[in-house]
């Protein structure tokens, strides 16, 4: 049996994933499936949480079936504390919350996944060491499990199928408390791309220049004219009002206007060798 205590003085430990002590244990009770424990630690390394730790699980330890699950995310397996009690899995923990579908009458307090993230945050900055339980895959955690924590964790969901798979459950928690640190950054960093961040993307271009659209909206609409779309005249200055708008919702760049000038251009090449350009 290997404790959390005893795994922080070994340098190979949290290899390719963060240091446990600045993120929450996970605390899987008594799991069935080696498959699901691979894939619980593959949600895990996705979100930068690397203390798992497993309480006698049904099919032994270590598991072929987890290790294939776990597409890659070894480190978090190799480091994985195992248990006979959760008790014992939880004994240096200063705060601890249970996952469940439902409140079974325990006086506790309830929070939503987000809100967990922002307590557990909170805690571990204070120092505090924070743990997240999961029950087993047929019945969850049972009242002595639950007894150990300080609040209940419980996602919304649709009440009519309200059962979440133990290795979905574990990527909600770590995505919520990823989502709490101060990076802001999303998806892949490359050495080409860099990180992506909430937004538009502008990808080596800019925004369009008010004076790069308007000449965009003249040469289409001087193509327009010549093609006898805009008509009757009457109707003109409503449509050449519409297609500025529909143009401007896109918020192109200043390479998309440049490619818009060249499909217009384009288009009107064929008949334009018989008439004057403007």
């Amino acid at each position: 049996m290997t404790y959390a205590s005893e795994r922080e003085s070994d340098p190979s430990v949290h290899k390719d994933t963060a240091d446990h002590r600045i993120a929450p244990a996970i605390v899987l009770v008594r799991p069935q499936l080696g498959q699901n424990i691979g894939m619980a630690a593959r949600a895990m390394a996705n979100f930068a949480v690397g203390d798992l730790r497993l309480v006698a699980p049904r099919d032994g330890w270590p598991n072929s079936d987890a290790q294939s699950a776990a597409a890659g995310a070894d480190g978090v397996l190799e480091q994985a504390g195992l248990f006979d009690r959760t008790e014992d899995a939880v004994a240096d923990l200063n705060y601890v919350c249970a996952t469940t579908a439902r409140t079974r009458d325990t006086v506790k307090q309830v929070l939503s996944p987000a809100s967990v993230a922002v307590e557990l945050r909170k805690r571990m900055a204070a120092g505090h060491k924070c743990g997240i339980l999961f029950g087993s895959e047929q019945s969850g955690l049972d009242n002595d499990d639950v007894a150990l924590a300080d609040a209940l964790v419980m996602a919304p969901v649709n009440p009519d199928f309200a059962s979440l798979n133990l290795a979905q459950a574990v990527l909600i928690i770590a995505y919520e408390w990823y989502k709490q640190g101060e990076s802001g950054e999303l998806g892949r960093k490359t050495e080409f791309d860099g990180p992506a961040r909430e937004g538009m993307q502008m990808h080596r271009t800019r925004p369009a220049t008010r004076a790069e659209l308007v000449d965009f909206f003249e040469h289409l609409e001087r193509e327009l004219d010549a093609a006898g779309f805009l008509y009757p005249p009457e109707k003109r200055p409503q449509m050449v009002q519409n297609l500025r708008n529909l143009f401007q919702r896109t918020g192109a760049t200043e390479q998309e206007v440049r490619t818009l000038r060249g499909v217009v251009a384009s288009l009107t090449r064929p008949y334009k060798a018989g008439r004057d350009v403007p």
